[in-house]
This record gives structure tokens, sequence and C-alpha cells, in this order.
């Protein structure tokens, strides 16, 4: 059995019709599904690649659009799993059933507006109660099972000692081994010195990284002090540049674009080294929609102003 947390639709426009309809589902535009059902994961991507924009208005990665791929596959494989989402200050679960997925025609009613394929695969009806009858409230959560409880992206398949909790929270089990580690323990600690940022957290670490580029971009006019620095212009409207931000952290699914390890949030972090940092991906380029790519902090520094290509090669060479 695995354990997942997922988001239904751009901005959850079809979490209303998995609740009343008791489903998980996901969506493939009509120009992809060919290839989705085919099995075809290269044109598929090629595709996406060249024809379509995330969120954020960015032309996909390659990444970005093979996780796209697996998403329908995820949702019509899923037997006997548990999956949770969250509804503003309520936590949601369900258990997807055994019967086979049904696919629809639709129309998107946010966005671009799409014409798509929605995939709806049958679960028990969704409930916000644990199996003790307790309501399952955002709120009431600790501090740490929040990190991992709620996902940027469409759906996240939970790490095996966080999905062992979650089914514990949703079994009403006694979840004082988990709140009592160090680390959870240090969680709360951080939070009652920095009260207010459970909601605020990650919009106040999208502030930093806007104002940190107006604070460069500004700096950086090429005057001469001990050496030229480098010319970098804000192609990106002022008042386009918050939200373009928080839908860059939403396509990247709030990992690092880079390395995939989670962001963490300003006030509300573990690490500072995992702080998420803007970057230009061609750090010779400027700071417009294209060029740009959310990493984790050390990350940023590390990369310097190495070549994006050249320098995830050297992450591959890391990791092997």
């Amino acid at each position: 059995m695995k354990v997942y947390i997922a988001n239904f639709g751009r901005e959850n426009y079809a979490w209303p019709d998995c609740l009343a309809r008791s489903t998980i589902a996901t969506m493939n535009d009509v120009a992809v599904q060919a290839f989705w059902e085919a099995g075809d994961r290269e044109s598929y991507i090629q595709n996406r690649m060249r024809l379509h924009k995330t969120a954020a208005g960015k032309t996909p990665t390659r990444p970005v659009a093979s996780r796209w791929f697996n998403l329908m596959t995820a949702i019509v494989e899923s037997e006997g799993d548990i999956w949770i989402h969250r509804e503003k200050d309520r936590l949601w679960w369900t258990t997807s059933r055994f019967d086979p997925a049904t696919f629809e025609s639709f129309k998107e009613t946010v966005g671009d507006r799409r014409d798509v394929i929605i995939c709806h695969k049958l679960c028990n009806p969704w409930t916000n109660k644990n199996r003790s009858g307790n309501r399952l409230e955002w709120s009431g959560l600790h501090p740490k099972a929040q990190e991992f409880l709620f996902t940027e992206g469409t759906l996240q398949q939970l790490k095996p000692n966080n999905a062992e909790y979650a089914l514990a929270l949703i079994d009403g089990d006694d979840l004082s081994p988990w709140h009592s580690r160090p680390e959870w323990t240090a969680k709360v600690a951080r939070r009652q010195k920095n009260p207010g940022t459970t909601f605020n957290s990650r919009q106040k670490a999208i502030w930093r990284m806007a104002a940190t580029v107006k604070g460069t971009v500004n700096f950086s006019n090429g005057q001469q002090v001990l050496k030229t620095v480098k010319n970098k212009n804000l192609l990106i409207p002022e008042n386009e540049l918050t939200p373009f931000l928080e839908a860059l952290l939403a396509d990247q699914e709030g990992l690092c674009a880079i390395t995939d390890l989670p962001l963490q949030y300003d006030g509300d972090e573990d690490d500072q080294e995992m702080l998420c940092s803007l970057d230009r991906i061609d750090s010779d380029g400027h700071y417009e929609k294209d060029n740009l790519q959310i990493v984790c902090r050390f990350v940023n520094r590390w990369k310097n102003s190495s070549k994006d290509a050249e320098f995830r090669r050297l992450i591959e060479v890391v990791r092997a």
C-alpha cells in the first residue's frame, strides 16, 4: 500500500467533483492523450516541451514533462492506496478501489481552458475524520507533519517513514513516538519562537526572492567599483513578479530544480542551506521567465556562474 498526497488539476479545480463522486483524478491535454495510451513517453515529452507552457508561463523542462506523463499512470494503477488532500484547514483522505478508471472529455475552467481527457478512479468516500471519528484539522497537526502532508504539485508519494506517520494519524493511533523525536521537538521550538509562520513562511520566501531580484538589478548597472558588475535586467513587470514566483514554485512541486531536494521556507526551516533561492539558468542572461529556476541556497552558491548543463552533469556524477 502506498500513501499519496495530491491536488486535482490546476488551481485544484477538479477537487469538488472528486469529493462529490468519491474519486481521485488527473488529466491530459487531448493533444498528448494518445501518446500516454500508447506508452510513448518520448513523444509525450517532446510535444509538451514544444507546445505547452507551465503555470508560470515557462517551457517545461524534460524532468517536468516526464513527471506529467507519470501522473495518469499513478491514478490508473492505484488500488488500495491511501490518498490525502488538504483543503484550507481540513485534511481529507480516502482509499483507492480496484474498479477500472474512467476517461471523460472535459474543457478546463481555469488557465488556458484546455480541452483535456480527465481520468477518474473510484475510491471510498472522502472523509476528514480519522478512524476514531475525530476531525483532521490542518491547524491541529504537528508543524513537522504539515511539511510533508501538503504538496505544491499534483501528487507525491510519501516516503516510508512519513507514510507510516500518515497511516497512524488516519488510524487515530498514538503519535508521541514521532512527536518526541529531536527534529520534531526542534520544529515546535522554532514555531514558538516565530509565531504566525504556519501559513506564511512560503509567502515570506517568495517576497524575499522578489526583493533580492530587485536589489540585485538595481546594483548591477555596470558601474565601476573594483570590477565591472554584470549588467542584469528584470524583464518581468514588477506586478507580475510575485505571482510568477508563486507559479514557478508550484511548477517545481516545492522541489529544487537541480537536485529535487525539498525546498524550505523562511522562518520555518530546519537548515538555512535548504531555503529557496532564485537562480538564473544562464548566469550571463537577465531575470526573465524562461531564464529562472528556484534552487536550494547552497546549490545557487555552488553553481555560481557555472553553465547550467555542466553543473547538472557534475551533480549527477556526485549522485553516481
